[in-house]
């Protein structure tokens, strides 16, 4: 058999797989494909980190090199630390046997402890898979249901107050950046003081970047917005990505909530230091940590005084539990936040609840442009019309680590001033920079191999769509500088006549983009890997409601393919729904799409035409499944998310009883007619657990047996789908 590795993941999706993946077996399996499970759950790394369980990962990252590698990949958590002492202790709690997470090292065995927990901190699953560039873009049958079925977007008020704040000149990461072009494969050291930080094997034609965000000038910047807020009468948030960049914007976030409650921190320093807190992990942090202290209701009244000053509002993650913008570094994350903030008319939600007009504080203008560039569009010329509003798809630059999303090992907060120097082997200096104590200094990478093929996916994208596209990149960007002289000259290999591909800066291409948007045209967006993520929630959300409903293809460099679903920043509140009431809205379109597209992959490749026949039956049935509108309800005692996957199997096999295929057709005609005259006594069974609380036996690692119970409910489903 065939066999395509469907990811074991953590929250919404992970309880979907439970009800869906059977379902996905009896179909694909007729057709000579097995769909198996690889954990690479959050509870399942950090058990493999600790040596007790397989460390499925790194295989998946060895598949991910093989020609026929084809895997399947549902969003999982970007830990915290929070949430990885959370899942810790919930495991511990369960009889595993592991220690706790060493927050500050006291020896060499806490020391080693915490580097094994470290692998399991922030965005570590995407960095191993993605060793193929990006296709990402809307199917027509999703995109026509969004313009048939609108979702809403608020108006932006006529004289509307909201805007974007972002640092300019030589303090951020955007105006210290340096680049160059590596003439040969060699060592590079990164040193401080002439004390080496890291060493790193560049290859030929490799882009390497240093940059450095100035704290100093992050703190007067996040200063001078608070006063700003106040004059502007708006609301004051942060957005940040700590879990990409798992090392820069924690710290980042925790200087940005010092100045905010600077006063409160000033006051309990001693006491802070005493406990050993760490503004970067956030108030849930200090909670816990003053907990049982003889000033912890005083502490907690210091920093609700600031919150109920109003001066300025502060953005809420849960204005009922009075939880702030400041709660935890990946609360609020910029890809989720930032479309909300215009999707709702330029607004977030203060402390009484209200949505108000607010100023989004991005401190690195380098992505900052981009999201100044879209509030402004909207102040100056509206919200946008869901019906008849335009695409932008994406092609990303995003293998082998690319960019700012692989610069976890080389990022470092400085111990001490001075001078950074980037060395070559041969003891030459690539390049150099003036820090001062705790700013944060990091490289960034971009391979030739991958630029090499993003420039390809681009032009294949471009000549299949027809539409202008346009390589996000800016000459005054000292990386983007050399990746534009990489891009021309690789064009050059490719037919690009009657292509329209152009260079635009991010304020440009911005602006291009959404003005095409407005005339209902589409647009390519060939961007770099940070910008590939921003984009991709960005305009998803804003067209078709989620980002959830897009193609996620990401052709691998060895031949095979990966195929991404979903977005998981939704999923906790997905499964507190479900835990108290039983209803999971989680929405498996992504899965539905993400394996059509495998199926497809594997069709063609092989020259299989009964593949083909059950890919081109999964295609009906999504159709279906949209024009139907079979997507879960938001509300309790409504068909939910398992509702959907009976909905999806009934109208995957009358396709298929439809199909061309004779034996495919045989075989699932009395299925069909099946799942048909039985569906309100599905729909009733599958029902019967709405509005009781649900024990899954565990939020990061369910037992198996009762997460299944939970999630098939239908005993006459069930025995339909095992009997195929």
């Amino acid at each position: 058999m065939s066999k395509i590795i469907w990811s074991k993941i953590d929250e919404a999706p992970a309880l979907a797989t439970y009800s869906l993946l059977p379902i996905v077996n009896a179909f694909t399996k007729a057709a000579g494909v097995e769909v198996v499970t690889s954990d690479i759950s959050l509870s399942g790394r950090v058990l493999a980190a600790m040596g007790l369980a397989e460390d499925e990962l790194s295989k998946l990252g060895e598949v991910v090199h093989q020609p026929d590698g084809n895997i399947i990949k549902l969003p999982n958590i970007s830990a915290s630390v929070g949430q990885l002492k959370e899942c810790i202790a919930e495991l511990q709690g369960n009889g595993f046997d592991i220690p706790n997470f060493p927050e500050n090292p006291a020896n060499t065995d806490e020391e080693a402890i915490r580097a094994k927990y470290n692998t399991c901190l922030g965005s570590a699953v995407n960095p191993v898979l993605r060793e193929g560039n990006s296709d990402r873009r809307a199917a027509k049958a999703v995109k026509k249901f969004a313009q048939n079925h609108p979702h809403r977007l608020k108006a932006f008020s006529e004289n509307s107050k909201a805007y974007v704040t972002h640092m300019a000149g030589n303090g951020d990461f955007y105006g210290n950046e340096k680049a160059v072009t590596m003439d040969k494969a060699q060592k590079v050291t990164i040193a401080l003081n002439g004390k080496e930080l890291k060493t790193i094997d560049a290859l030929d034609k490799e882009i390497l970047d240093g940059t450095y965000m100035s704290v100093s000038k992050l703190k007067a910047f996040i200063a001078k917005s608070i006063e700003e807020a106040k004059e502007n009468g708006v609301l004051w948030s942060i957005h940040l990505k700590a879990t990409m960049m798992k090392i820069s914007d924690p710290i980042m976030f925790g200087h940005a909530f010092t100045v905010f409650f600077q006063e409160v921190f000033d006051k309990y320093a001693d006491t802070f230091a005493s406990l050993n807190v760490n503004p970067n992990l956030g108030m849930s942090d200090i909670e816990l940590k003053i907990a049982g202290h003889a000033q912890e209701a005083e502490i907690k009244a210091a920093f609700q005084a600031v919150v109920e000053s109003d001066s300025p509002e502060i953005a809420m993650v849960d204005s009922d539990k009075g939880t702030t913008n400041f709660n935890a570094s990946n609360d609020v994350i910029i890809d989720a936040s930032m479309p909300v903030v215009v999707r709702e008319g330029g607004k977030q939600w203060n402390r009484k609840g209200d949505a108000v007009e607010c100023v989004a504080v991005i401190p690195d203008s380098t992505y900052g442009m981009f999201y100044a560039a879209m509030v402004e569009d909207c102040v100056e010329n509206g919200q946008y019309d869901v019906t008849t509003m335009g695409s932008v798809s994406n092609v990303g630059l995003m293998a082998q680590k690319a960019e700012e999303y692989g610069s976890h090992p080389t990022t470092f907060e400085l111990a001490e001033a001075g001078k950074v120097t980037v060395t070559a082997e041969d003891g030459t200096e690539l390049m150099s920079f003036e820090c001062e104590a705790g700013d944060i200094w990091r490289m960034s990478r971009a391979k030739d191999i991958p630029i090499k093929d993003w420039v390809r996916l681009a032009v294949e994208r471009s000549r299949i769509e027809g539409v202008p596209t346009i390589f996000w990149l800016d000459e005054n960007r000292a990386h983007d500088a050399e990746m534009i002289k990489k891009v021309k000259t690789y064009l050059a290999d490719h037919d690009t006549d009657g292509l329209d591909i152009e260079f635009m800066d991010i304020t440009a291409a911005t602006k291009f983009s959404n003005a095409r948007v407005r005339e209902g045209k589409n647009s390519i967006a060939v961007t770099g890997n940070v910008l590939r993520d921003y984009l991709t929630d960005m305009y998803p959300i804003l067209e078709l409601g989620t980002s959830a409903k897009m193609l996620s293809i990401v052709p691998l460099l060895a031949g095979g393919g990966l195929y991404e679903t979903g977005a998981g920043g939704s999923a906790p509140k997905h499964v507190e729904q479900f835990l108290k009431e039983g209803h999971l809205r989680w929405d498996s379109l992504g899965e539905f799409l993400a394996l059509a597209e495998s199926l497809r992959f594997l069709g063609i490749k092989n020259s299989d035409s009964k593949l083909s026949a059950l890919t081109a039956a999964l295609d009906i049935a999504n159709d279906g499944y949209l024009g139907n509108n079979k997507a879960p309800s938001r509300k309790c005692c409504e068909p939910d998310n398992k509702a959907s996957h009976f909905y999806i199997a009934q109208y995957w096999a009358k396709a298929l009883s439809e199909g061309e295929n004779a034996e495919l057709a045989t075989k699932f005609a009395p299925i069909a007619k099946t799942l048909v005259d039985n569906e309100a006594k599905i729909i009733e069974e599958l029902l019967s657990i709405e509005g009781k609380a649900q024990d899954i036996g565990g939020y990061y690692r369910p037992d198996d047996a009762k997460a299944e119970a939970a999630m098939r409910p239908s005993a006459t489903l069930n025995a339909i789908i095992d009997s195929i």
